[in-house]
């Protein structure tokens, strides 16, 4: 049986991990300008005597500017029908011989610089959890670095570290790369640093269902450029030395390269990274409708007529395609003049957009084109920027879940901590991105407002310690003691 696996390595389990001018995302609200650095084109390609492709110039450019990433996880854990953490409060050293003991988890993976300032983009997958994270240059220097925001519906994540004049690989349009083009895959697989493999790109678009996300977006460039665990967020570069791609995945039977690997196209990875530096989070913009591929088996059932598209099984109501007047069993042909053919292609297409945006939609009604302007919303059913809320006393960035996050779950509460600032409170204690809180001193939480109320009544109290009951994403039960004057 074939695995997809993401390629992030882990050293604890098997995890699949001239001139310059500039790539500008652009806020259409604020019209506040995110800057991704990219130097003018400049041709890399050329042929050696024997006609073959010599990529050599390429790769040089393309080395300096992929890093190693090296990120820690500490955890305690416990069984919450063997632990009163509270018996811990208020015995001491007696509740503490119930603490399970502390575990570090050391991952590896790889990461891109995209501005001389320090910021780098990887995978969601190899920071995440994660207490402690290092990037290590080509140069060998090492710093450490701050994650600014994670997205796990494209397995994205922004690090930032303090530091100027870096090295920066230009950002190309993945729109033009065309199936059999010859590309560079750029990484550190099994810490081998500044590895360089060669391929073509085998496919554009594919989806492969490995992401599990409420809302993953999944529009993968396939190539047969070898990559494995530890490639996780290094760069897919074209022949004219430009970022295409963020390496991501593999599809094998061994758990390393065996034919194919995937990356997170650069139409899809800057505007993440455009949201991410500006709000800590993505603004995900949103048709509301659930549309599936269509295949012979649909097609005969629906009697449909055509085999492209985007077919449309559900509509959300009060979604933006209600609104717009799209109706299930319409088949969606092009998103903002652009053909898609696709589940994926659809995806990609939207994705690039932000909450209140207008895009043009054209679809098949049985035999009629139609088109109509939508008005895409966010997951909350309007068209408002969300900005992730921090509580600066623990150090940390608390984001509230929604129902449907909560029902998948299985909780009627709970914040997500989507950012743990280094040397705080939060970070001290060992808890870690992803985290799940649900409980705070046996209270229930819904928001940060919360867990600062419980705070001020400690502190009026003189009492120092906050228990937080709470859960991994994975379901795991995880518990952490915080002390406040820490």
């Amino acid at each position: 049986m074939k695995h997809l696996k993401l390629i992030g390595g882990t050293l604890a389990v098997a995890a699949l991990s001239a001139g310059v001018s500039c790539f500008c995302i652009q806020n259409a609200k604020s019209q506040e300008t995110i800057v991704i650095e990219k130097q003018a084109p400049v041709q890399y390609t050329s042929y050696n005597n024997g006609g073959m492709v010599d990529l050599t110039q390429a790769a040089e450019t393309s080395v300096n500017a992929v890093v190693h990433v090296m990120t820690i996880i500490e955890t305690r854990q416990a069984n919450y029908n063997n632990y009163d953490p509270f018996l811990e409060f208020f015995f001491g050293e007696r509740g503490q011989q119930r603490q399970a003991p502390r575990q570090q988890q050391m991952g590896s993976g790889s990461g891109v610089i995209l501005s001389s300032d320090g910021y780098i983009v990887t995978n969601n997958h190899v920071v995440d959890g994660s207490n402690n994270v290092k990037v290590v240059l080509n140069d060998k220097r090492e710093f450490n670095a701050t994650i600014v925001g994670t997205d796990p519906n494209t397995d994205l994540a922004l690090l930032k570290i303090e530091a100027t004049d870096l090295p920066v690989l230009r950002v190309g349009n993945s729109d033009d790369l065309k199936v059999g083009e010859w590309v560079l895959a750029v990484g550190n697989p099994f810490n081998l640093t500044s590895t360089v493999t060669a391929g073509i790109v085998s496919a554009k678009a594919r989806n492969i269902n490995i992401l599990s996300s409420d809302m993953k977006i999944e529009s993968f460039i396939q190539t047969d450029a070898a990559v494995n665990p530890g490639n996780s967020g290094g760069a897919l570069v074209n022949t004219r030395g430009e970022l295409v791609g963020i390496n991501a995945a593999i599809a094998s039977q061994t758990g390393s390269y065996s034919g194919y690997s995937f990356a997170i196209p650069t139409s899809i990875m800057s505007k993440v990274v455009a949201d991410l530096k500006e709000f800590g989070t993505v603004q995900r913009a949103l048709l509301g409708v659930k549309i599936q591929d269509i295949n012979a088996e649909l097609a005969k059932e629906k009697k449909l007529d055509v085999m492209e598209g985007a077919y449309v099984a559900e509509v959300g109501p009060k979604s933006a395609a209600e609104e717009a007047g799209i109706e299930a069993g319409d088949i969606i042909t092009h998103v903002n003049g652009n053909k898609v053919k696709s589940v994926a292609e659809t995806q990609d297409q939207i994705s690039r957009f932000r909450p209140g945006d207008k895009v043009s939609v054209i679809f098949l009604r049985g035999s009629k084109q139609k088109s109509t302007e939508v008005v895409l919303k966010n997951m909350n059913g309007d068209t408002e920027v969300i900005k992730q809320v921090s509580t600066n006393t623990l150090g940390a960035t608390l984001t509230p879940l929604n129902d449907q996050k909560l029902q998948q779950l299985g909780l009627t509460n709970g914040l997500e901590v989507s950012q743990v600032t280094r040397g705080g409170k939060f970070n001290r204690a060992g808890i870690p991105n992803g985290y799940i809180i649900v409980r705070v001193n046996n209270v229930a939480v819904n928001s940060s407002a919360d867990v600062d109320r419980i705070i001020s009544s400690l502190k009026k109290q003189d009492e120092q310690a906050l228990f937080i009951s709470g859960m991994m994403p994975t379901g795991k039960v995880v518990y952490f003691a915080v002390d406040l004057n820490n």
